[in-house]
Protein backbone atom coordinates (compact mmCIF):
# COMPACT_ATOMS: atom_id res chain seq x y z
CA UNK A 1 0.00 0.00 0.00
CA UNK A 2 1.59 2.99 -0.95
CA UNK A 3 0.74 6.15 1.35
CA UNK A 4 2.35 9.71 1.98
CA UNK A 5 1.96 12.49 4.33
CA UNK A 6 -0.42 14.93 2.60
CA UNK A 7 -0.76 17.08 6.03
CA UNK A 8 1.10 18.48 8.89
CA UNK A 9 0.03 20.56 11.76
CA UNK A 10 1.49 21.74 14.86
CA UNK A 11 -1.16 22.95 17.93
CA UNK A 12 1.40 25.50 19.75
CA UNK A 13 -0.89 26.30 22.12
CA UNK A 14 -3.43 23.17 23.63
CA UNK A 15 -6.84 23.44 22.64
CA UNK A 16 -6.73 26.95 20.01
CA UNK A 17 -6.10 26.13 16.60
CA UNK A 18 -3.57 24.21 14.12
CA UNK A 19 -0.81 26.01 12.37
CA UNK A 20 -0.24 24.30 8.77
CA UNK A 21 2.67 23.50 7.90
CA UNK A 22 5.08 22.16 4.78
CA UNK A 23 7.94 20.49 6.52
CA UNK A 24 8.68 20.23 10.46
CA UNK A 25 11.17 19.05 12.81
CA UNK A 26 10.27 16.10 14.83
CA UNK A 27 11.37 15.61 17.90
CA UNK A 28 10.43 13.39 21.05
CA UNK A 29 7.94 15.26 22.29
CA UNK A 30 6.28 15.30 18.63
CA UNK A 31 6.36 18.27 15.85
CA UNK A 32 8.24 21.08 17.30
CA UNK A 33 6.13 23.38 19.22
CA UNK A 34 3.49 21.05 19.39
CA UNK A 35 1.32 21.83 22.48
CA UNK A 36 4.14 23.43 23.57
CA UNK A 37 1.94 26.09 25.53
CA UNK A 38 -1.23 26.20 27.58
CA UNK A 39 -3.89 28.22 29.10
CA UNK A 40 -4.70 27.89 32.60
CA UNK A 41 -7.66 29.38 34.38
CA UNK A 42 -7.07 31.45 37.74
CA UNK A 43 -6.77 27.77 39.49
CA UNK A 44 -4.00 26.78 37.01
CA UNK A 45 -5.81 23.71 35.77
CA UNK A 46 -5.79 23.42 32.17
CA UNK A 47 -8.66 25.06 29.66
CA UNK A 48 -9.82 23.19 26.76
CA UNK A 49 -12.30 23.00 24.12
CA UNK A 50 -14.11 20.35 25.98
CA UNK A 51 -15.40 23.58 28.09
CA UNK A 52 -14.13 26.44 26.21
CA UNK A 53 -14.64 26.07 22.89
CA UNK A 54 -13.52 29.85 21.71
CA UNK A 55 -10.01 28.28 21.94
CA UNK A 56 -10.38 26.85 18.53
CA UNK A 57 -10.37 30.71 16.74
CA UNK A 58 -7.55 31.78 18.59
CA UNK A 59 -4.45 31.01 16.02
CA UNK A 60 -1.02 31.08 17.25
CA UNK A 61 2.01 31.85 15.21
CA UNK A 62 5.94 31.33 15.82
CA UNK A 63 8.45 33.36 14.95
CA UNK A 64 12.02 34.58 15.95
CA UNK A 65 10.22 37.69 18.15
CA UNK A 66 8.13 34.91 19.69
CA UNK A 67 4.53 33.89 20.41
CA UNK A 68 1.78 35.48 18.80
CA UNK A 69 -2.28 34.99 19.34
CA UNK A 70 -4.63 36.22 16.65
CA UNK A 71 -8.48 36.17 17.51
CA UNK A 72 -11.14 37.83 15.34
CA UNK A 73 -12.40 41.21 16.40
CA UNK A 74 -9.79 41.31 19.56
CA UNK A 75 -6.50 41.39 17.16
CA UNK A 76 -3.23 40.01 18.61
CA UNK A 77 -0.63 39.99 21.10
CA UNK A 78 2.84 38.77 20.77
CA UNK A 79 4.90 37.38 23.96
CA UNK A 80 8.77 36.56 24.22
CA UNK A 81 9.10 33.10 24.99
CA UNK A 82 9.98 32.62 28.65
CA UNK A 83 11.37 29.46 29.41
CA UNK A 84 13.81 31.35 31.81
CA UNK A 85 11.61 31.82 34.75
CA UNK A 86 10.11 29.50 37.74
CA UNK A 87 8.07 27.26 37.41
CA UNK A 88 4.41 27.06 38.71
CA UNK A 89 2.49 24.26 39.99
CA UNK A 90 -0.34 23.17 36.95
CA UNK A 91 -2.57 20.95 36.32
CA UNK A 92 -3.99 18.64 33.59
CA UNK A 93 -6.84 16.70 34.10
CA UNK A 94 -5.79 16.70 37.60
CA UNK A 95 -2.92 15.64 37.72
CA UNK A 96 0.32 17.45 38.34
CA UNK A 97 2.39 19.09 35.60
CA UNK A 98 4.64 22.31 36.13
CA UNK A 99 4.53 25.35 33.57
CA UNK A 100 6.61 28.89 32.79
CA UNK A 101 3.89 31.94 33.22
CA UNK A 102 4.29 33.80 29.74
CA UNK A 103 2.96 37.43 31.67
CA UNK A 104 0.44 39.93 31.86
CA UNK A 105 0.05 40.86 28.61
CA UNK A 106 -1.23 37.44 27.12
CA UNK A 107 -2.84 37.20 30.04
CA UNK A 108 -5.09 40.07 29.77
CA UNK A 109 -5.67 39.45 26.00
CA UNK A 110 -6.93 35.73 26.68
CA UNK A 111 -8.91 36.53 29.39
CA UNK A 112 -10.68 38.82 27.29
CA UNK A 113 -10.94 36.65 24.55
CA UNK A 114 -12.27 33.74 27.01
CA UNK A 115 -14.28 35.97 29.06
CA UNK A 116 -12.89 34.38 32.21
CA UNK A 117 -9.10 34.78 34.21
CA UNK A 118 -7.03 32.95 32.22
CA UNK A 119 -3.25 32.88 31.66
CA UNK A 120 -0.61 30.99 29.52
CA UNK A 121 2.18 28.99 30.58
CA UNK A 122 4.90 26.94 28.61
CA UNK A 123 6.30 23.85 28.48
CA UNK A 124 9.90 24.03 31.20
CA UNK A 125 13.26 22.77 29.64
CA UNK A 126 13.16 20.45 31.95
CA UNK A 127 9.75 19.06 31.60
CA UNK A 128 9.94 14.83 32.18
CA UNK A 129 6.64 13.59 31.47
CA UNK A 130 6.11 9.76 30.44
CA UNK A 131 2.86 9.53 28.44
CA UNK A 132 1.08 6.00 28.64
CA UNK A 133 0.52 3.11 26.31
CA UNK A 134 2.18 0.08 24.40
CA UNK A 135 5.39 2.36 24.05
CA UNK A 136 5.75 4.84 26.73
CA UNK A 137 7.24 8.20 25.09
CA UNK A 138 7.31 11.66 26.02
CA UNK A 139 5.29 14.99 25.13
CA UNK A 140 4.79 18.36 25.82
CA UNK A 141 1.20 19.75 26.99
CA UNK A 142 -0.74 16.98 24.56
CA UNK A 143 -3.28 15.29 26.27
CA UNK A 144 -1.52 11.61 25.81
CA UNK A 145 1.07 11.14 23.37
CA UNK A 146 3.41 12.63 21.33
CA UNK A 147 2.00 12.31 17.66
CA UNK A 148 -1.68 11.95 16.40
CA UNK A 149 -2.38 9.91 12.86
CA UNK A 150 -5.23 9.62 11.07
CA UNK A 151 -5.74 8.60 7.64
CA UNK A 152 -8.03 10.33 5.02
CA UNK A 153 -9.55 6.97 4.40
CA UNK A 154 -10.85 6.41 8.03
CA UNK A 155 -12.36 9.70 7.84
CA UNK A 156 -13.79 8.84 4.06
CA UNK A 157 -15.38 5.61 5.86
CA UNK A 158 -17.50 7.98 8.85
CA UNK A 159 -18.65 10.65 6.29
CA UNK A 160 -20.12 8.13 4.55
CA UNK A 161 -22.17 7.36 7.46
CA UNK A 162 -23.09 10.61 8.21
CA UNK A 163 -25.61 13.64 7.11
CA UNK A 164 -23.01 16.20 6.67
CA UNK A 165 -19.45 15.56 6.08
CA UNK A 166 -16.92 16.55 8.45
CA UNK A 167 -13.30 18.12 7.40
CA UNK A 168 -10.16 16.68 9.01
CA UNK A 169 -9.54 19.59 11.29
CA UNK A 170 -12.79 18.33 13.63
CA UNK A 171 -10.50 15.32 14.62
CA UNK A 172 -7.30 17.78 15.42
CA UNK A 173 -4.61 15.01 13.60
CA UNK A 174 -0.41 15.82 13.53
CA UNK A 175 -0.06 13.85 10.06
CA UNK A 176 -2.40 13.05 7.84
CA UNK A 177 -1.99 10.16 5.52
CA UNK A 178 -3.02 9.37 2.00
CA UNK A 179 -2.87 5.77 0.07
CA UNK A 180 -4.54 3.19 2.24
CA UNK A 181 -7.81 2.34 0.74
CA UNK A 182 -9.20 0.28 4.11
CA UNK A 183 -10.35 2.55 7.08
CA UNK A 184 -8.56 2.57 10.25
CA UNK A 185 -5.37 0.98 8.86
CA UNK A 186 -3.38 3.42 11.31
CA UNK A 187 -4.98 1.25 14.22
CA UNK A 188 -2.63 -1.92 13.16
CA UNK A 189 0.15 -0.03 12.14
CA UNK A 190 3.50 -0.62 14.87
CA UNK A 191 6.71 0.96 13.90
CA UNK A 192 6.38 3.43 10.76
CA UNK A 193 9.26 5.59 8.76
CA UNK A 194 8.02 9.00 7.87
CA UNK A 195 11.18 10.84 6.41
CA UNK A 196 14.22 10.38 8.52
CA UNK A 197 11.93 9.92 11.74
CA UNK A 198 10.94 6.67 13.12
CA UNK A 199 7.41 6.33 14.94
CA UNK A 200 6.16 3.37 17.02
CA UNK A 201 2.23 3.00 17.81
CA UNK A 202 1.32 3.18 21.29
CA UNK A 203 -2.55 3.46 21.21
CA UNK A 204 -6.13 3.59 20.27
CA UNK A 205 -7.36 7.55 19.81
CA UNK A 206 -10.01 7.76 22.00
CA UNK A 207 -12.68 10.87 21.00
CA UNK A 208 -13.79 13.29 23.71
CA UNK A 209 -16.20 15.96 22.99
CA UNK A 210 -14.03 18.47 21.06
CA UNK A 211 -14.84 16.46 17.97
CA UNK A 212 -18.33 18.05 18.46
CA UNK A 213 -16.65 21.79 18.21
CA UNK A 214 -16.57 23.38 14.36
CA UNK A 215 -13.45 24.77 14.23
CA UNK A 216 -14.04 27.54 11.86
CA UNK A 217 -17.11 28.59 14.56
CA UNK A 218 -15.69 27.77 17.81
CA UNK A 219 -18.70 26.77 19.11
CA UNK A 220 -20.39 22.55 19.76
CA UNK A 221 -21.84 21.74 16.40
CA UNK A 222 -24.52 18.81 17.96
CA UNK A 223 -24.11 15.22 18.88
CA UNK A 224 -22.07 14.37 15.63
CA UNK A 225 -19.69 12.37 15.50
CA UNK A 226 -19.12 10.98 18.88
CA UNK A 227 -23.03 9.48 18.25
CA UNK A 228 -22.46 8.04 15.12
CA UNK A 229 -18.80 6.46 15.92
CA UNK A 230 -20.59 4.79 18.56
CA UNK A 231 -22.22 2.76 16.92
CA UNK A 232 -19.18 1.36 15.32
CA UNK A 233 -16.22 2.33 16.74
CA UNK A 234 -16.64 1.42 20.40
CA UNK A 235 -13.61 0.55 21.86
CA UNK A 236 -12.14 -1.98 24.66
CA UNK A 237 -11.41 1.27 26.97
CA UNK A 238 -13.94 3.89 27.48
CA UNK A 239 -15.07 5.36 24.64
CA UNK A 240 -14.98 5.57 21.09
CA UNK A 241 -11.61 5.14 18.85
CA UNK A 242 -10.79 7.24 15.76
CA UNK A 243 -7.01 7.50 14.64
CA UNK A 244 -3.99 6.58 16.38
CA UNK A 245 -1.73 7.88 18.94
CA UNK A 246 2.22 7.50 18.14
CA UNK A 247 5.82 7.28 20.37
CA UNK A 248 8.70 9.17 18.53
CA UNK A 249 11.48 6.38 18.49
CA UNK A 250 13.62 8.77 16.40
CA UNK A 251 13.32 12.22 15.39
CA UNK A 252 14.08 14.29 12.25
CA UNK A 253 12.25 16.38 9.57
CA UNK A 254 9.00 15.29 7.96
CA UNK A 255 7.60 16.98 4.95
CA UNK A 256 4.18 16.78 3.25
CA UNK A 257 4.47 14.10 0.25
CA UNK A 258 6.90 12.32 2.57
CA UNK A 259 5.96 8.52 1.74
CA UNK A 260 5.15 6.08 4.74
CA UNK A 261 6.87 3.10 5.10
CA UNK A 262 5.49 0.61 7.52
CA UNK A 263 8.17 -1.96 9.42
CA UNK A 264 5.75 -3.79 11.12
CA UNK A 265 2.10 -4.39 11.29
CA UNK A 266 0.38 -5.54 14.36
CA UNK A 267 -3.85 -6.62 15.11
CA UNK A 268 -6.14 -3.98 16.25
CA UNK A 269 -6.98 -3.02 20.05
CA UNK A 270 -10.80 -2.10 18.78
Amino acid sequence: MNAAVTELVCYPVKGCAGLSLRSARMTFRGIEHDREFMIVDEDLSFRSQRRDPVLALIRPTIDVDGLTLHYPDAGSVTCPIDKASSSCDVTMFGRPFRGIDQGDDVASFLSEVIGEKSRLVAVPEDFHRVTDGIAPGTAGFADSSAVHILSKSTLDGLNSRLDTALPMNRFRPNIVVDGWDSPHTEDLVRSVAIGDTELTYTKLAIRCPVTTVDQSLGRRDGREPLATLATYRTARQKGVAFGSKFTVIRGGTVTVGDDITVASWGDTEL
